[in-house]
């Protein structure tokens, strides 16, 4: 185990920027995690890619925003510009469960503490920053940013707000995973030009980046894409809900249209995204140097989120499936981009070397447990394809789902000396498993895979997401016939009764999704409850940002179809379908029964609770 000195770590106070020599900073970013060093922590990447650009980089983690804001003033004001990294979560969804009640904790936060950081820390530090130091350009970054660079309905505060370029005056927003716009950014710096100048033009043009500027300035061109604006969607929730699709069908292209869109005299530029970044690329963000631990001014303090991700290794970027419910498509983009073995193997031997690590690897995962090096077999068909998902409603013919690069991976990782075993913690598509192509050589590694994850991969429970057991409510989620999930639990239980083991199936569900009713919640307790499940792994649907299922929920509107669409809204309905995935315990059997009463379901209350 390397020794490290305090210097290994970016400098977060005026005592370590002095360690370094350094008399000038030329970023600071503002955090609202805790510093942990580690290439899951947002804000600690951003920082390494900028120290390799040769800049002097500080983080300033969970500042203080209520005092007299000397954590904002104590570095002084960077060359170039502050930059700012919400956190790993929104705000919104780590700070309040889906009722709107406020958590307990912070899992991002030293000894999970729950009161370190603002509601909307972008808009919060943004403001403070430019209070105190008008002249220095704030770049926004983030899950925060990305999923709020447009209009977009806030759960929160109910209402659909600007976005948060304007909201937070900040001066450029990076979306997406932002190693290359960060990069392009600072190369077109310079000493005589900044954001404010006459000659920024440069600045403005950077893909995946997001600006504003008067709409009198503002100058169009040939395929843009020109939302409807702010105040039309206050007015009319159809053209709200029909935003969204341009939104996602442009965040999925591999050739996007520039997308714009008006607010208060002012018009939000989004610029097209990046390509994927290459294998070398994405080797090269997890190769930095980073010391894998929490800042050593947490010592002696437990950082929850830390504690989950430390034993795990993350082995590719993206998704591919598309949740109407998920956002990480639309922040990771849906095409995979994975690590090469040399640089998963070096991360893996560094796991290994952190001095409680006792041979047992968490995750070797994903996004998806099971999309490691899947893509187009002809990249020319995927470079005209704007389908959210590659796997819904049906798997793409052109889709390469060979799962031989993953099992690659998994037996190098378990013949590594040391190493007693590597789990899979992310959630496994069972529906790739289940997929037959047409090339049997795929298929039989499909097999191969699904045996070997059961047989050797599996700490006791194996995670999967069916979500609902409903085919219509599933597919609006955008996810496979419940069928599909029935066939995959019998090759588990199979393979299990084969292999000797006990191990459970761990379902997801979610209640309260667009398009789902109390009755499709009564026939979903009915159907787990003939399969022996008593759920624990459930979740009230919580609308987020810039998600299908979050439009849909708040406008009534499907956006590809603009058709109606029934959502649970108030706290009543809500609980009532809730209240089906505990059909089990004695406490809420009355209200079950009252409620099938009061929905015309006799005939579910004898399937739940059959009279002696």
């Amino acid at each position: 185990m390397k020794e490290h000195q305090l210097t290994d770590w970016l400098p977060t106070t005026k005592k370590e920027v002095e360690l370094r020599g350094w008399d000038e900073l030329d970023v600071i970013l503002f955090s609202g995690d805790a510093y942990v060093d580690h290439p899951s922590f947002g804000a600690a990447v951003i920082g390494r890619i900028l120290e390799t650009e040769g800049l002097r980089v500080a983080i300033v983690p969970q500042p203080n925003w209520r005092d007299d804001l000397r954590d904002f003033k104590k570095l002084g004001r960077p060359r170039l510009f502050f930059g700012i990294s919400p956190g790993c979560m929104d705000s919104m969804v780590n700070r309040y469960t889906a009722n709107k009640r406020l958590r307990s904790d912070d899992a991002y936060t030293p000894d999970a503490r729950p009161d370190m950081r603002p509601e909307y820390p972008s808009i919060v530090y943004t403001r403070i920053l430019k209070e105190i130091y008008p002249d220095v350009p704030v770049v926004l970054g983030g899950i925060e940013a990305s999923m709020r660079r447009v209009s977009h309905y806030d759960y929160w505060q109910d209402r659909v707000m600007k976005s948060i370029l304007i909201e937070s005056g900040a001066d450029l927003l990076i979306y997406g995973m932002g190693e290359k716009p960060v990069v392009e950014l600072v190369k077109r710096f310079s000493d005589k030009q900044s954001m404010f100048s006459d000659n920024h033009l440069s600045l403005t043009t950077i893909p995946q980046t997001a600006y504003s500027c008067k709409t009198a300035d503002f100058v169009a061109t040939e395929g843009d894409i020109l939302l409807f604006s702010h105040s039309e969607c206050l007015k009319d929730k159809k053209k709200q809900a029909a935003n969204f699709r341009h939104i996602e069908e442009e965040s999925n292209k591999y050739a996007a249209s520039r997308i714009t869109q008006e607010v208060d005299n002012m018009t939000v530029v989004v610029n097209p995204p990046y390509p994927p970044l290459t294998e070398e690329e994405l080797d090269r963000s997890f190769d930095l140097p980073y010391t894998r631990l929490p800042h050593p001014k947490y010592k002696g303090k437990r950082i929850p989120a830390y504690d989950m991700i430390k034993f795990s290794v993350n082995i590719h970027r993206g998704c591919f499936g598309g949740c109407a419910f998920c956002t990480i498509s639309a922040h990771q983009g849906k095409f995979i981009v994975s690590r090469s073995k040399e640089s998963i193997l070096k991360e893996v031997k560094e796991v290994m070397e952190l001095p409680d690590f006792k041979g047992y690897l968490s995750d070797l995962g994903g996004p998806s447990a099971n999309m490691y090096r899947m893509k187009g077999r002809d990249e020319t068909v995927c470079k005209k394809c704007k389908r959210p998902s590659c796997i819904h409603p049906k798997v793409c013919p052109n889709l390469d789902t060979d799962h031989r690069p993953l099992l690659d991976i998994y037996h190098a990782v378990d013949t590594l000396p040391g190493m007693k075993k590597s789990f899979i913690g992310s959630g496994v598509r069972y529906d790739l498993l289940l997929h037959q192509s047409k090339d049997p050589a795929t298929n039989k590694s499909t097999q191969e895979y699904t045996r070997e994850l059961i047989a050797r991969h599996v700490s006791g429970r194996l995670k999967v997401a069916p979500e609902h057991t409903s085919d219509r409510v599933l597919g609006i989620m955008r996810k496979p016939p419940f069928s599909q999930f029935l066939e995959f639990k019998k090759i588990f239980d199979r393979i299990n009764t084969e292999e000797g083991l006990r191990q459970q199936l761990i379902p997801y569900f979610i209640s309260s999704h667009p398009g789902c009713k109390e009755e499709d919640m009564a026939e979903l307790a009915v159907i787990t409850k003939r399969l022996d499940f008593h759920l624990e792994q459930v979740q009230d649907f919580t609308p987020t940002p810039m998600t299908v299922a979050t439009e849909t929920w708040y406008t009534g509107y499907h956006p590809y179809t603009l058709e109606p669409v029934f959502s649970a809204k108030t706290p009543r309905e809500k609980l009532a379908q809730r209240q089906f995935f505990f059909w089990y315990k004695p406490e809420e059997r009355k209200n079950i029964i009252n409620e099938l009463r009061r929905i015309g379901r006799q005939d579910l209350i004898d399937k739940l609770y059959v009279k002696r």
